[in-house]
């Protein structure tokens, strides 16, 4: 058969990359069209995407394609939105989920909504950064913006609307703003109205796979639209044993399984229920990640060294294991600016040896994010009754050879890395299993077993980490 090419758009929180993916039958290939920072604004003390920026690149890489492209996708990051007049005219530039608009939201949700009925309502984990917080501070300021507006749209569904002119929202990303009711299929309308927001703004929901427009007389298809949920549908996996770790900014750690999983147990570990493609639940925690590396980099940039991401790792493997340790999800490391400067007062406030050195610094990173992993995993693994084989590692954390053996050793499990680009790969996927040219992810997910390259971890050193996760599960309160 002759090849079928789709263009995957894929912005993460700190890059964008526009990706041609071809297949011929047999395998997938991908082909690199355009990469670009994703750089936010700081303006009068509230930090923006330049989302006008993301849209020129996108389009820019849209026409940089040779090849026939038989249809568009688009994922991005979650829990951020827009709001378009009754025009659709953009009402102002899409406001970054680390910026300080919902300090105390989640209290003056709780007085209007009690915290479990939230949770009963959505099965979705409990985050400051949550689009239920940011659009709750726009009511509680009284917003002019939410006044007058006419439409809401995730990141993802933005794009899609200047590309197709069509005003609808992605299922998976919309689960992550923490005000979809799995149990009604559609926006959950009771706690947006305690909250005051007009409910008349939130759009129809589509799937996964449903053609939305054209751009250019290209078909636009809504892939999962959620990063991790295309991520997801990009794991190379053979069985149905397998838990996943999708490796960037965030990591965010899950099972895939048929539906939410909603009790006073999932409710008290803060664990989620995220939707999948073709009726699956990604049932999973958000990590802090790699941002802990990536702010602690730029902070040391700033002082004059520029270390990459391959230097910094082989600094963390000359240092002293397990010297100092932190919960990655400490508020404090929440907003961005001098990452080493934080770890140094965490471990000062907890008693531990203070990390000076860049490897130093590094190793409690990585030790401490493979030691988090190790302690959700064992919680999914206990409230959902799954048997996990091993532990697939998708995205750009692949690339970090030490983190990924600090895992294998860290929960006792064979690691399975790659593919780096997962995202991109199962945003193509869905677009052309709507397309006929796969019958289904079973079908995808085979090709590529046999397509990828995976490198496997093996466990080591098991009674260290099993002595230090004690260690660590009584700093985190575990």
């Amino acid at each position: 058969m002759s090849q079928k090419n789709v263009i995957a758009v894929d912005l993460g929180a700190e890059s964008g990359r526009v990706i041609q993916v071809g297949f011929d039958g047999e395998q997938l290939t991908l082909e690199d069209i355009h990469r670009f920072p994703n750089i936010p604004v700081l303006t009068r003390g509230t930090l923006h995407w330049d989302v006008l920026r993301l849209w020129h690149e996108i389009t820019s890489g849209i026409h940089m394609a040779t090849a026939d492209i038989s249809s568009i996708g688009v994922d991005t990051w979650g829990v951020d939105f827009a709001l378009l007049d009754r025009d659709g005219k953009l009402l102002g530039n899409p406001v970054h989920y680390r910026d300080q608009r919902t300090e105390g939201m989640m209290e003056w949700v709780f007085e209007r909504v009690p915290r479990r009925t939230v949770f009963e309502r959505t099965g979705i984990q409990f985050i400051i950064l949550n689009t239920l917080y940011q659009i709750a501070s726009l009511s509680h300021a009284k917003s002019h913006q939410l006044e007058v507006a006419s439409t809401f749209l995730t990141m993802p569904d933005l794009i899609n609307y200047w590309l197709t002119g069509a005003r609808v929202c992605e299922f998976s990303n919309a689960t992550t703003t923490q005000f979809y009711n799995p149990r009604t299929a559609n926006w959950d309308f009771e706690t947006l109205t305690a909250l005051g927001v007009p409910t008349h703004i939130f759009p129809e929901i589509v799937q996964p796979g449903t053609q939305i427009g054209n751009y250019n007389g290209i078909p636009v298809i809504a892939p999962a639209a959620h990063d991790t949920g295309s991520a997801v549908v990009g794991v190379p996996a053979t069985t149905s044993n397998f838990a996943y770790l999708s490796s960037g900014t965030w990591s965010l750690i899950g099972l895939e399984i048929d539906k939410p999983v909603i009790n006073d147990a999932i409710y008290a570990a803060n664990l989620t229920n995220e939707g999948g493609a073709y009726n699956t639940t990604r049932f999973l925690k958000n990590v802090a990640g790699l941002w802990l590396a990536q702010q602690s980099r730029a902070a040391w940039r700033e002082q004059g060294s520029d270390y990459n991401y391959e230097q910094l790792a082989t600094e963390a493997a000359h240092a002293e294991p397990f010297r100092s340790l932190i919960d990655p999800d400490d508020p404090a490391f929440l907003p961005p600016g001098d990452m080493p400067a934080r770890i140094r007062e965490f471990c000062r406030r907890t008693g531990q040896p203070i990390p000076e050195s860049v490897g130093q610094v590094m190793r409690t990173i990585y030790e401490s994010l493979a030691l988090k992993y190790h302690l959700v995993l064992e919680n999914l693994i206990t409230l959902s009754g799954r048997t996990v084989d091993h532990l697939h590692i998708i995205g750009g954390g692949t690339q970090n050879k030490l983190l990924c053996q600090m895992t294998a050793d860290a929960t006792g499990r064979v690691v399975l890395a790659g593919p780096i680009e997962a995202t991109a790969i199962g945003n193509a996927i869905v677009q052309l299993i709507s397309l006929g040219e796969l019958a289904n992810i079973s079908q995808a997910r085979e090709v590529l077993s046999r397509t990828v390259n995976l490198v496997r971890y093996e466990p080591q050193q098991s009674s260290s980490w099993a002595e230090n996760f004690e260690r660590f599960k009584a700093l985190v309160g575990a």
